[in-house]
């Protein structure tokens, strides 16, 4: 390939003369940013650009604005900006699309990488199909929004308008163009404090200024859903920075965005400096790892220190962690970070105090020789043996305990795994490993080594056909004895997806799981404190008593007849006057013929307090159906009482606390007691499940109760639509078979979406959530009146 124009002569001869002459005034400069194979793709884009047959002018485009994309992010990028530009060709008109090429320079300079780049050629094509009135004033006003907005920001901006104004075309370019009070507000709903790409040339300097070397530093967009942006990371030698900060609270006050991208910066830095070899997570435990973790952060920083004393103040004052916080895994993880970094913190802890005297011990160690992380490895695992031993904190959770210093990085720099890369598989479309069930004979079974430390997530686990007894045959099983319940295997059901209108077939696995046990007196304790609620429900509970077979009188065609009217009738006749004719009467059996099945939404918001309250919304849930259960009982209906979370469309938890054939006993209570919060809600495959257990009642009315503090989502769900769709899917279905499903929404903002998933008069939110426990019963005997 050649880097001379007249040697693509076959491709630049059909060019208009204004074109050909502006390609030969930027031939010099594109020569110096493309490679041979560069300058080729250059001039076919060009010819092909000509080939739409839309004017010289969307050439001429191309021809000035390619080469300054290659020169910001490289010419990789080139190709994809050819390809959107020949797609919006049927779209948009030719105007539109020389605007998007005059552009480029801007969105490439303001985003700063190719992959960024990329997401926003992606994004114009979302958006001329959402809002194609939009696309034209939203580019006039890109400089201008880029200054402002981080690419997800800039997303979320852009569908907001789309979304309010899709018919209204009129609106639609005012609110593109900046030119409503709604975009204005939006805008600056979605703006960020400090752009990257504003202070990324003064932190290379400052880097520069520390280290004496250069270091590559590159933008991450994370903040699409969720206006959070990704934790720092560095990898393939790249530092990957968040593409906006926000200030943040410190310990000493407000610690503005440009001191925060420093602190992260020097992090880094101080990784790529210092953590020459990686270090080896085989047998490692997640608490292990996230503590070794920890110490080779409060490593390297001490080394960093050792020659920028000044350092110190900058990270110091990015850890709140208080010695009074003693909650969770995560607290003592957070304390003791900030005991290691910062001498003038005070914690009295056992363990806090043990992970400092260990760390000072090793440091002249780790001084000696400044790339031995060795000394981590071993200071990690010792302290995660001692954590049981000195605290009395809770497990520790992978997804919530992690370090809250926002600076620091998520490590994944200086791991090391041998065999599998699970995550570049997942990133690639693999499908993560599936627990592994084995149905097995009895003589497998009872000479297998059993993993004691094994519960119901391990990765293989073996099931006997039938229950197992002991030896001596006392007529208990081993499952019965121990407490366990027979293993269930998992069920799988399909999803709805909204975007292709298809059902996705066995996309979601259900997993029932083993309910922990609390204490009985909890529950005895809420019915107790609520004595008062359950006097005044007494008549309504009364009322709702099957009153057997009642005898309708006064009927003109009933089944027999009534012998009081019949002799009045007989009487009146012979008095001369007009008879009653309605001398008949039926027999009518009311009794109440309803299944009810009570589902809770058990994610980890549940375990958030309520607004100006001391109670979780977790408390409230469980005391309101403790009073709920306590009245369906006394009413007779059969019911249960089942539990759900998720943790990606893989695992779907879900828990029987009472079911339909189990009596609402101690048993019952204590599980109810022992329920938790944890991880996100897939209502739908939830739904279908219990609509499942309610088919096979018998009962001519089937009523599955939802109670849920939030609208549906997971962790490997972005788009916010898919769930809900498919939840008012397994609505519709539900509604199929015969189950009438009510929501009793807890979030104050439902509205907006719970009517479009179980539809009009199907819904009640809750606005004061402190008033579930009174509200609960109350509505039972409304749905079953």
């Amino acid at each position: 390939m050649s880097v001379h124009l007249h040697d693509h002569a076959e491709w630049t001869d059909p060019l208009e003369p204004a074109s050909r002459e502006l390609l030969e005034h930027r031939w010099p400069d594109a020569t110096k940013v493309f490679s041979a194979r560069g300058l080729d793709n250059y001039v076919k884009g060009a010819a092909a650009l000509r080939g739409l047959g839309r004017g010289h002018e969307l050439v001429n485009a191309w021809i000035d604005s390619a080469p300054q994309v290659a020169a910001e992010i490289g010419e990789d990028v080139v190709g994809d900006l050819a390809s959107t530009a020949l797609l919006l060709a049927s779209k948009t008109s030719g105007a539109v699309i020389e605007l998007v090429l005059a552009t480029a320079p801007t969105a490439a300079r303001r985003l700063a990488d190719g992959a960024l780049f990329m997401q926003y050629l992606q994004f114009l094509n979302t958006l001329v199909a959402q809002a194609p009135r939009g696309l034209r004033p939203l580019l006039g006003q890109l400089d201008a929004l880029f200054g402002q907005l981080t690419l997800g920001g800039l997303r979320r901006w852009a569908t907001w308008g789309a979304q309010a104004h899709r018919t209204n075309y009129e609106e639609q370019i005012a609110y593109f163009g900046l030119r409503s009070k709604e975009s204005l507000a939006m805008l600056q709903q979605e703006r960020k404090g400090t752009l990257l790409v504003d202070v990324q040339r003064r932190i290379n300097m400052y880097l520069r200024a520390l280290w004496g070397r250069d270091f590559f530093m590159r933008p991450t967009a994370g903040d699409y859903e969720s206006r959070e942006g990704y934790r720092p990371f560095i990898e393939d030698h790249f530092i990957h920075l968040p593409d906006a900060y926000d200030a943040v609270e410190g310990s000493a006050g407000t610690v503005d965005a440009t001191q925060l991208y420093r602190a992260a910066a020097a992090h880094a830095a101080a990784h790529v400096v210092f953590t020459r070899r990686p270090i080896s997570a085989e047998s490692l435990s997640p608490w292990q790892m996230a503590l070794i973790g920890l110490i080779e952060d409060a490593r390297i920083e001490a080394l960093t220190l050792a020659r920028f004393p000044g350092l110190r103040p900058l990270w110091a004052q990015l850890h709140t962690a208080q010695a009074s916080h003693n909650q969770t895994a995560g607290d003592c993880l957070n304390r003791l970070a900030r005991a290691l970094l910062d001498p003038a913190y005070e914690d009295a802890h056992p363990w806090i105090a043990q992970g400092r005297a260990l760390f000072a011990e090793a440091l002249p160690r780790m001084q000696a020789d400044p790339h031995d992380n060795t000394v981590s490895w071993a200071l990690g695992v010792q302290l995660a043996h001692s954590y049981r031993e000195l605290t009395q904190g809770s497990s520790y959770q992978p997804r919530t305990d992690g370090q809250t210093a926002a600076y620091r990085d998520d490590n994944r720099y200086f791991w090391a795994f041998d065999g599998f890369d699970f995550e570049r598989s997942i990133a690639a479309g693999y499908e993560p490993p599936q627990q592994l069930r084995k149905q097995v004979n009895l003589m497998e079974f009872v000479n297998e080594l059993e993993v004691e430390g094994a519960g119901d997530d391990a990765q293989e686990i073996w099931v006997l056909g039938t229950e197992l007894f002991p030896y001596e045959d006392l007529g208990v099983s081993f499952n019965e004895s121990e407490g366990r319940e027979p293993v269930l295997p998992p069920v799988h059901y399909g999803e709805w997806d909204h975007m292709i209108q298809l059902e996705r077939p066995a996309w979601a696995t259900v997993q029932e799981r083993r309910p922990k046990a609390g204490d009985v007196a909890v529950i005895d304790g809420i019915l107790t404190e609520h004595r008062r609620l359950i006097g005044r429900m007494k008549y309504i509970l009364d009322a709702m008593q099957p009153q057997g077979v009642q005898r309708i009188r006064k009927l003109e065609d009933g089944d027999d007849i009534d012998l009081n009217a019949a002799l009045a009738s007989v009487i009146e006749m012979r008095m001369g006057r007009q008879p009653d004719p309605r001398i008949m009467m039926r027999s009518v059996r009311k009794t109440r013929d309803i299944s009810v099945l009570v589902l809770l939404d058990l994610s980890q918001s549940t375990n958030d307090k309520v607004a100006g309250q001391e109670h979780t919304v977790l408390e409230l849930t469980r005391s309101a159906c403790a009073l709920l259960a306590d009245a369906i009982q006394k009413v007779g209906d059969p019911f249960a009482i089942h539990g759900f979370c998720s943790d990606g469309r893989h695992d779907v938890n879900y828990w029987r606390f009472k079911d339909f054939d189990q009596p609402y006993d101690d048993v019952a209570k204590a599980r109810l007691a022992g329920m938790e919060g944890q991880l996100s809600t897939r209502m739908g495959a939830a739904i279908r499940h219990a609509a499942a257990s309610l088919k096979a009642q018998r009962s001519s009315k089937k009523l599955l109760l939802v109670i849920t503090d939030g609208e549906p989502a997971d962790v490997d769900v972005r788009d916010p639509q898919y769930l809900r769709h498919d939840t008012k899917k397994a609505v519709e279905e539900a509604g199929r078979s015969g189950v009438m499903t009510y929501c009793m929404s807890l979030d104050p903002r439902a509205d907006q979406y719970v009517r479009r998933i179980f539809g009009e008069r199907h819904y009640l939110v809750v606005d004061k959530v402190e008033k579930l426990p009174e509200k609960l019963p109350v509505l039972y005997a409304g749905l079953t009146r």
